[in-house]
């Protein structure tokens, strides 16, 4: 049996950027995935980088730290990671007016403008205008997310890191300290895991007996295949009501309840989206539903059929594209902000999860989580411990 100052579990982005920066620290780490290409939040990601829509003070200087590293991630992981900065446009959904939408988003990093109908056909020529009562612009990032995974697994393994493919079956604990996990072929010790398991973290964590304020989406999309059609822009309708399921559905009063299997805790939503990747395939989304159990079944034929109609009426010859369903799962938190460190009265456990925007701080975050736990204070990162839901978690 080894033993790790680090095992970080969950190899997708944040597993894979967290454990990427506690080698470059020095730290001995253990990074666990379940398999080389897991179905995940980061695989079926859009890869989006909306450095520009934090609200709070953390957020927004986490945005502007995340997209300044991305500029040079690249040269950074000796990896391309098709980073790129678009257009985004936001065409207001129906039910919804333009100022309402465009007051909201006022105090963003960078607040959206509003711009044209005709500007925002002439940005993305293959926009069906009638769709359009109203377009608010902004400059986005995006990445491919899965190269940006596989660039600092790479990297991290070049500083000497390990990455191991199994199954996580378990924490083991004595009393109140987590020493190390369980794998379906042996047990690994650490003097720290880090949870970084996406929206099975809280699974995880309520298999060993350990409660936490984090909850999940159960997110589908289309994946189309590479075509020729050609999108200049990134397409997202306004508001993204995916925020506000988030929050009802990690009301307090809805917190009993997601221990319970088979419940489903607020109506599904679909926030339209539209995004082409440098190799041409194109994402198509997203429903969210709130299902407590991670492991719910829904109607794949249904959900596709309902992405398409919604996509189709602002792109309608993408969304007559050939591709196929998928679904994983998104973790969130209470108040949109992620879980970050120690979970209270539990020593060797922390958790680096719970992201509702994840690609565009998780790096300059997973730096600041490294250089904290070697010495160096760090001004944010307290903010975002979980132990400022020590309400619901007691």
């Amino acid at each position: 049996m080894a033993n790790y100052d680090w095992i970080v579990i969950g190899g997708g982005i944040t597993g894979a950027a967290l454990s990427y920066e506690l080698a470059r620290q020095g730290g001995s780490v253990l990074l666990i995935e379940k398999e080389a290409l897991p179905p995940s939040a980061t695989r079926y990601s859009y890869g989006g980088l909306a450095h520009w829509a934090g609200k709070t003070p953390l957020l927004k200087a986490l945005g502007e730290e995340g997209i300044q590293r991305y500029r040079i991630l690249s040269e950074e992981l000796e990896a391309d990671i098709h980073f790129r900065e678009l257009d985004l446009l936001l065409p207001i959904a129906p039910g919804h007016q333009l100022e309402a939408v465009e007051a909201d988003l006022a105090d963003c990093r960078i607040p959206p403008r509003r711009i044209s109908v005709e500007t925002a056909c002439e940005l993305e020529p293959l926009l069906h205008p009638a769709a359009l009562e109203g377009v608010l612009w902004a400059r986005h990032g995006h990445i491919h997310p899965w190269l940006t995974t596989l660039a600092f697994q790479k990297a991290f393994q070049r500083l000497g890191g390990s990455l191991l493919l199994q199954t996580v079956t378990g924490l083991r604990r004595q009393g109140q300290h987590i020493t190390g996990v369980e794998t379906d072929t042996g047990f690994y010790g650490a003097a720290q895991v880090v949870v970084c398991a996406g929206g099975w973290t809280r699974a995880l964590l309520r298999q060993a007996g350990i409660r936490a304020p984090i909850y999940f989406t159960h997110a589908e999309s289309l994946e189309l295949k590479p075509a020729e059609v050609r999108l200049r822009t990134i397409v997202m309708s306004a508001p993204v009501r995916r925020l506000e399921l988030e929050r009802q559905a990690a009301h307090p009063d809805r917190d009993p309840f997601w221990d319970e299997p088979g419940q489903e805790l607020c109506p599904p939503i679909l926030d339209v989206g539209i995004l082409q990747f440098v190799d041409g395939s194109i994402r198509l989304g997203q429903i969210s539903r709130v299902l407590t159990d991670p492991m719910a079944e829904v109607d794949a034929a249904a959900s596709e059929a309902q992405i398409r109609e919604q996509a189709g009426r602002y792109l309608p010859q993408v969304a007559r594209l050939p591709g196929r369903w998928y679904h994983c799962l998104v973790a969130f938190s209470a108040d949109h902000q992620p879980l970050v460190g120690s979970l209270p009265g539990w020593e060797g456990l922390q958790l680096f999860s719970g992201f509702s925007n994840p690609l565009a701080i998780v790096p300059a975050l997973a730096r600041r989580f490294a250089q904290q736990a070697y010495g160096q204070v760090d001004e944010w990162i307290p903010a975002l411990s979980p132990g400022r839901f020590v309400q619901v978690l007691s």
